[in-house]
């Protein structure tokens, strides 16, 4: 299939491309170094050695080591399980809240959709990153108030998407034949109505993963991301102060987020060529 992000079809199976397969082992790699960080990781992240500080890689610290001596390999180990943890539990409230209001305004329509739509301009308004960044401030730093500060703002999107599938599936003819049985609005929004908005939701949930983790980032790089465990944010934020006497402090997080990104936004292009 030309121009597709699919391979070609062999023996009557669908061959995903290269590059999805890479993309697709490298998340799960990185989630399995997350999920087993404490056994993973070759140091103890906080384990500080001061007259070893700012030392390049060694075959003892494969990635270096930070001002205070601290292993770098091992820091972005946990840095990677603070990064997916903030990222999948920030799209998980926020799917939930915007699906919710979604399939309620969407449905309902009327004054209760008006509102909703006004609610969700009102929101539109502020830039999202700064939003957060207020949120954080008065909140203070810690990982679930970037959690809540991201969902305060990330189920917008998720709102939209879902009110737009259901004002085109409300007129559907199984919908229509359960309003006419009698079947209660909450019946058919959640019996009816949200299984047939499960693949976009899908498809926007692996592009915001992207999103929550280099917002995440953006916060922790600011000081205001989680203070007792490493994020990548904080290490580049560290990093830069010695950007031209120990590089390797400032690459390895950059790298590490980078693929991450791209690797959740290619992943994403598969999914929605598969559903769509």
């Amino acid at each position: 299939m030309p121009g597709s992000t699919l391979a070609s079809v062999s023996s009557g199976r669908v061959v995903p491309e290269p590059a999805v397969l890479l993309a697709g082992g490298f998340l799960v790699a990185l989630a399995v170094l997350a999920a087993f960080a404490p056994w993973i990781a070759p140091h103890d992240f906080a384990a500080q050695r001061l007259a070893e500080g700012l030392n390049g890689p060694s075959p003892e610290h494969w990635l270096g080591q930070d001002k205070l001596g601290r292993d770098v390999l091992s820091r972005l180990i946990w840095g990677a399980r603070v990064s997916l943890l903030v990222g999948v539990a920030t799209v998980l409230l926020s799917a939930v809240v915007g699906t919710l209001v979604g399939l309620v305004t969407g449905y309902l329509g009327g004054w209760v959709d008006q509102v909703g739509m006004r609610v969700l301009d009102i929101f539109l308004a502020f830039p999202g990153i700064l939003l957060a960044i207020a949120l954080t401030a008065v909140l203070g730093p810690g990982l679930v108030n970037v959690v809540v500060a991201l969902s305060a703002f990330g189920w917008v999107s998720f709102a939209r998407l879902v009110r737009g599938e259901v004002l085109s599936l409300r007129e559907r003819e199984y919908v229509l034949a359960a309003r006419a049985v009698g079947a209660s609005p909450g019946r058919i929004m959640f019996r009816h109505l949200a299984p047939g908005v499960a693949g976009p939701l899908i498809v926007k949930g692996s592009f915001s993963l992207a999103g929550a983790i280099l917002a995440e980032a953006s916060l922790s790089f600011l000081g205001l991301g989680p203070q007792t465990l490493p994020s990548w944010g904080g290490m580049l934020a560290e990093g830069a102060e010695f950007l031209g006497l120990a590089p390797h402090l400032s690459w390895s997080p950059g790298l590490a987020l980078v693929l991450t990104v791209i690797s959740f936004n290619v992943v994403g292009d598969w999914l929605r060529d598969r559903i769509s």
